[in-house]
């Protein structure tokens, strides 16, 4: 049997439906994904993945590619097409895959409800699902796996990646450290440098040296966060987003807000501090029972508008000893070490 997996974006979101293709495979499942560039490079040479067909992001370019890479995605005849994005332009594409079923969220579990018209099996939720990662896996039920509450995260071996990342490691003088990353997301769910900065003081006191990760555009955040912290954090140099998961294998902690960074730090196992605003953590939080999360609740939560008057400031509430706290019970050590 053959499935094509429909998750476009973000990268948190694609790592939170990499359970799917890991329940799939367990059951003799050959599977191939839709995605857009950004997350594209944590799909290709996955071994458990025969085709990943390439998005573009902007709907003129999508519109002059579309004729080929429908042409490609449905001579693979899938069984079934997965929409695990619940948007119009998800399900467009599962629809459009000629795959035999269409399988999706129901309308009222849909980010653009009215999108599913286009699933002609729409799927309800199970009452006591909360995680992201559970109502991803409970779409499987439509042919017959039961994989609810799995946490496999299978990713490709990236032997160079690694390699890049053990030298710019080596290359910054560090040993044991801790990630900060600050950016990763919409404004309205990150928190601020000075606070990042702050922390790494605090981790300094611990002998825990941070390392800023940026991704594109974010290289003056990330400065912001080194000049905050008096010398206890270097930047990172570029990375791909692969380094960055091999970074992440490296790191003793990774404290971030909800964003891919964080996720894919979960998803390998890294403890984890979350810093939560508008998001719930319940929803798409660190699923670890040891990692810990930092939150203030909005009136609007759970609020995913990028714009949104009511949790506009929220994240500027939290505060730096309350994340080193939180640090500090992920590692387990001395809250006196770990004083900002």
């Amino acid at each position: 049997m053959k499935a094509l997996i429909v998750r476009l974006s973000s990268i948190g979101d694609v790592v939170h439906t990499l359970p799917v293709l890991a329940a799939l495979g367990k059951q003799g499942w050959q599977a191939d994904w839709i995605v857009q560039p950004a997350a594209r490079p944590l799909l290709e040479a996955h071994p458990g993945l025969g085709r990943v067909f390439p998005v573009p992001r902007s709907a003129l370019s999508v519109l002059r590619s579309a004729r080929g890479l429908l042409r490609d995605v449905r001579e693979q005849r899938h069984d079934v097409a997965f929409d695990l994005q619940g948007l119009w332009k998800s399900a467009a594409w599962a629809r459009l895959s000629g795959a035999g079923r269409v399988v999706g969220y129901g309308r009222p579990w849909r980010r653009e409800p009215l999108s599913a018209l286009l699933v002609r099996e729409p799927w309800d939720q199970p009452p006591q699902v909360q995680h992201v990662i559970d109502k991803n896996l409970a779409l499987l039920r439509a042919v017959g796996i039961d994989a609810i509450g799995l946490r496999e995260f299978p990713l490709p071996d990236w032997g160079e990646a690694a390699g890049a990342a053990r030298s710019a490691v080596r290359d910054l003088g560090l040993a044991d450290f801790a990630i900060l990353n600050p950016g990763g997301g919409w404004p309205g769910k990150l928190w601020s440098p000075e606070g990042y900065g702050a922390v790494a003081r605090g981790l300094r006191e611990r002998r825990l040296r941070s390392l800023v990760t940026w991704g594109p555009g974010e290289e003056r955040l990330a400065d912001r966060v080194v000049a905050a912290s008096g010398g206890a954090a270097v930047k990172c140099i570029p990375t791909t987003l692969v380094e960055y998961v091999e970074l992440a294998r490296r790191a003793r902690l990774v404290v971030a807000a909800d964003t891919g960074p964080l996720h894919i730090a979960c998803a390998v196992g890294t403890p984890v501090v979350g810093i939560y605003g508008p998001t719930d953590p319940a929803r798409n939080g660190p699923f670890s029972p040891q990692d810990a999360v930092v939150r203030r609740t909005p009136l609007c939560s759970p609020c995913h508008r990028r714009r949104c008057a009511v949790h506009e400031g929220v994240m500027d509430a939290i505060t730096a000893p309350e994340v080193l706290q939180a640090a500090e019970r992920r590692l387990g050590v001395d809250s006196r070490s770990l004083a900002v």
